[in-house]
């Protein structure tokens, strides 16, 4: 068969005879009905489904109302997803002094160990970030400032504003330079510059002890390094990194930062370049998606770095510093320019703790930035560090004082008073101790800051200074003018300040003192004589049964503090009384006796046994403070002298200004 076309054809036959083929072109009636009726069907569905559904209801907000859905299961979620914490006896921080507590210690709330709930509110807010940018969105979080972007500063205009009650934050990159090459910034023209390393005591029992110090100081970084590199601290007894600090899980590496410094006075050059290149290559505050504390970051980060750029030159250290700063500028934006406690270092949201006296920041911590902010804009040249922590001042100076105390509370919203609570422990501490140091630091140009250290110190020992039966001198707590006839570890710092400022003070009563400082730093160590490990208690009560003692199971526990040795530093070099030298050495032998594992250092639980069960946490301030203290003690005067450094709450050095070559002030 032939073809004509291109495409085959093809027919049909029945019985050999062709069949004519056709199409049909319509559909048969009965076809067309059940079309229709399919048709007619699907447009009712979806008209039914349009304005009777419930998810539909209402047009343009459906998306708001599935949004919504989110919402309640995102508020929802840290409550139903976590459970509560169990009860037992691992220990966290609370701001102020960097108190720790336990799970069970329902006296005072734990703001930042819940690890599990940490991340997952985190996870919410990266949530919330990305929503943001896909519908111009926020779900609410209540008494947080949202800020637009991680990397954040202060322009020019407004750092010689006056009020500097609210901030307008603007967007900058924060860009991190390479630091292969060190690059330094030269002290200034002496004719000495200060010791800082060696040092070495003519007294031979003091140099003995002083390697004893140093080989503690080798114990617990050598560990560090071999298990919990780049974490934030270490688990000695776990050997592994550990992660329920209050920086969370994060790897910021708060032991190398907080211990550098350290491992420099004592002359471990080459533990020292390991945490610098380190700190060069790997630290990054960027890195950080939680919140984090404005005062540990402050105190650790900030001051550890800050003086690490004191003692070399290194530019590194300086950089760093100012980054990790201006991260923390946005908690400044408030109405008052009392910062929060808590930022976002993502984010730039910045808030307080929920139980802080109803939304309040807190005394220690807004008290305790003055000597890092002023020092950083006088390194870097910028005016905003040093304006922020002037004007905190200004409005605390401006507020009336309840008997002329200072309560533990400040409202950022109406710069007035929360909860009548004085201490001199924790959440007030460092206030005090910051303004004093303030003037030191300024070499006593600053008068302001040492007539309001004068007269806060008077007010606190004329309604809060007690003399036991017993005849020990101790600095009580006070709630609503009642005293708790308690006081704290970390209040045991007080003997060494006021010494400080009697032996600078030259009056007539710098005298009497002396003696008071004396007499708490006697307590103090009798709180750790009347224990079975010669260790002293997180807190210790005066009753008519006991003195100097803990009483509730959450305050017997020791976690490697530096407090009571700080003062036994201080003492020593301001009076030359050997019983500090060997309260000291007391206190080594009891840390290596109960405290020293193989793997490191670790806390105990309760000091009152003589076999006390360990909390497996060696804190990152057991290098930066206890130990430096110690190494500091059995050391000759002139190793980082009193008369050229200032030590920040953490027991970092800073420069003195016009007194100290090494202040390296930027002209």
């Amino acid at each position: 068969m032939a073809s004509t076309g291109i495409i085959p054809t093809y027919q049909r036959f029945v019985n050999g005879v062709p069949v004519p083929s056709f199409s049909r072109r319509s559909f048969r009636p009965r076809e067309k009905y059940l079309i229709l009726l399919v048709f007619l069907t699907f447009g009712v569905v979806c008209f039914g489904a349009f304005f009777f559904l419930p998810e539909f209801r209402g047009g343009s907000n459906t998306v708001n109302s599935v949004y919504n859905v989110y919402k309640h299961m995102q508020k929802a979620g840290p409550d139903l997803l976590i459970p509560a914490p169990p009860h037992g006896d691992e220990f966290s921080e609370i701001p102020g002094g960097g108190k720790l507590i336990r799970h069970d210690d329902i006296e005072h709330p734990d703001p930042h160990k819940i690890e599990d709930k940490a991340k997952l509110l985190a996870k919410i807010e990266e949530d919330m970030e990305i929503d943001k940018m896909r519908n111009q969105k926020v779900l609410e979080r209540p008494d947080i400032i949202d800020q637009p972007n991680p990397a954040l500063s202060v322009s020019s205009s407004q750092r010689t504003s006056a009020s500097l009650k609210q901030v307008e934050i603007v967007v900058e990159e924060i860009s991190v330079p390479p630091y292969n090459k060190i690059v330094t910034i030269p002290p200034a023209p002496s004719d000495h510059y200060p010791d800082t390393n060696g040092g070495e005591d003519p007294d031979p029992v003091a140099r003995e002890r002083r390697l004893k110090v140093k080989e503690m100081m080798k114990h617990a970084w050598d560990n560090y390094v071999r298990y919990a590199w780049g974490k934030n601290e270490l688990r000695p007894i776990s050997k592994r990194g550990h992660s329920a600090s209050i920086f969370g899980s994060m790897s910021l590496g708060a032991t190398i930062v907080d211990g550098l410094d350290t491992l420099y006075i004592m002359g471990l050059e080459e533990e020292f370049k390991q945490g610098r290149d380190w700190i060069a290559e790997n630290f990054d505050i960027n890195s950080a998606t939680t919140d984090l504390s404005v005062f540990e970051t402050n105190i650790r980060f900030i001051g550890g770095l800050l003086t690490c750029f004191a003692l070399t030159g290194d530019v590194m250290f300086r950089d760093k510093a100012e980054q990790i700063a201006k991260k923390l500028l946005p908690a400044f934006q408030t109405q008052t320019g009392i910062p929060h406690s808590l930022i976002n270092i993502k984010t730039g949201a910045s808030k307080n703790y929920a139980w802080a006296s109803g939304g309040c920041s807190v005394l220690s911590e807004v008290g305790t930035l003055h000597l890092e902010f002023a020092y950083l804009s006088d390194v870097t040249g910028d005016p905003v560090y040093r304006a922020k922590v002037d004007h905190i001042r200004r409005v605390i100076q401006s507020m009336d004082k309840p008997r002329g105390l200072y309560p533990n509370y400040i409202n950022p919203k109406t710069g007035k008073w929360g909860q009548h609570h004085m201490s001199m422990g924790g959440l007030g501490d460092s206030f005090y101790e910051y303004l004093l140091k303030a003037w030191l630091q300024s070499g006593r140009e600053d008068q302001e800051a040492r007539q309001m250290y004068d007269d806060a110190l008077h007010y606190v020992l004329l309604h809060m200074l007690k003399v036991s039966p017993g005849g020990l001198t101790f600095i009580s707590d006070m709630k609503f003018d009642r005293l708790e006839h308690k006081m704290d570890h970390l209040a045991c710092f007080s003997g060494g300040m006021i010494g400080l400022g009697a032996q600078t003070l030259k009056n007539d009563l710098s005298e009497r003192y002396m003696g008071i400082a004396e007499a708490i730093t006697n307590t103090c160590h009798e709180s750790y004589d009347r224990t079975a490990t010669k260790l002293g208690p997180e807190a210790f009560r005066f009753t008519e049964a006991i003195e100097a003692k803990a009483l509730k199971s959450s305050e017997k526990y020791y976690i490697l503090r530096p407090e009571v040795i700080e003062s036994y530093f201080i003492m020593w070099r301001l009076t030359k009384q050997q019983k500090y030298r060997d309260w000291g050495w007391e206190a080594v032998q009891a840390i290596e006796k109960h405290c020293r594992v193989a793997g490191g250092y670790t806390g105990l639980k309760n000091v009152y046994l003589e076999d006390p069960p360990k909390d497996d946490v060696q804190q990152s301030f057991f290098l930066a403070e206890t130990l430096k203290y110690l190494y500091l003690l059995f050391s000759d005067d002139s190793l980082m002298s009193l008369d050229e450094w200032v030590y920040n709450t953490e027991a970092h050095p800073l420069p003195i200004k016009g007194v100290n070559p090494l202040y390296r002030e930027q002209v």
